[in-house]
C-alpha cells in the first residue's frame, strides 16, 4: 500500500469529521472508565456532522494560511484518507498538538514519525503539549519516542475521559543545529 502525507484541502473536511468520530469509537471505548459508545458521540459525533464538517473546513482554511495558526496534514491511501495530525498555536501559550490519528492499517510504517517531524517544523523553537488518554499505552510510547514527558497531574476530559497531559520542551539552540 502506497501511502502520502500532504496539506489538508478544505474539501477533506468531509472525510475528516466521519474519520474522526470513527477513531474515538475504536480507540476510546472504556467500561470500567464510563466511556462507550453513547459517551462518545455525545462528545465527537458532531464531528460528523455538517455543522462538524463546517468547522473541520474553516480549520483547515486557516491551516493553509501565512502565516498559519494552525496545522493539519493528512495521509492519504489512493483515495481515501487513512490519517491526520492537526494542531495550533497561541502567542502566549506552547503549541498545542492534537488531534492526531492513524488507522490500525497506516500504523508501523514511519508515516506518524513523518508528520510529527512536519509538525515540529511549523512549531519551529516552541515547547509542544497534548494531552493522551491514558490508556492508550501505544500512543504515550509513540509520544515519548518523539520527546514528549508526563507534565502534570492525570485529569478527566469532560469529566470522565482519564487524559494525561504531556509537554515536549522546546529544543535548546545546539538540538536546533
Amino acid at each position: 500500500m502506497t501511502y502520502v502525507i500532504t496539506p489538508a484541502r478544505p474539501e477533506d473536511a468531509a472525510a475528516l469529521g466521519p474519520l474522526h468520530l470513527r477513531n474515538w469509537l475504536l480507540n476510546y471505548p472504556n467500561p470500567e472508565a464510563g466511556i462507550d459508545e453513547p459517551w462518545i458521540r455525545e462528545r465527537r459525533g458532531a464531528s460528523a456532522t455538517a455543522e462538524g464538517i463546517a468547522q473541520w473546513r474553516e480549520f483547515i482554511e486557516s491551516a493553509n494560511g501565512d502565516p498559519a495558526p494552525r496545522f493539519c496534514r493528512v495521509v492519504r491511501s489512493g483515495t481515501e484518507i487513512v490519517g491526520y495530525l492537526c494542531g495550533h498555536r497561541n502567542a502566549s501559550e506552547p503549541v498545542t498538538l492534537g488531534p492526531m490519528y492513524l488507522l490500525d492499517h497506516a500504523q508501523g510504517h514511519g508515516l506518524g514519525g513523518q508528520m510529527m517531524t512536519a509538525f515540529f517544523t511549523w512549531a519551529g523553537p516552541a515547547p509542544v503539549r497534548l494531552g493522551v488518554v491514558d490508556y492508550n499505552d501505544r500512543a504515550i510510547r509513540f509520544y515519548r519516542r518523539h520527546g514528549f514527558q508526563v507534565a502534570g497531574e492525570r485529569y478527566l476530559w469532560r469529566g470522565r475521559l482519564p487524559t494525561l497531559p504531556m509537554i515536549r520542551e522546546a529544543p535548546s539552540a545546539a538540538d536546533r543545529g
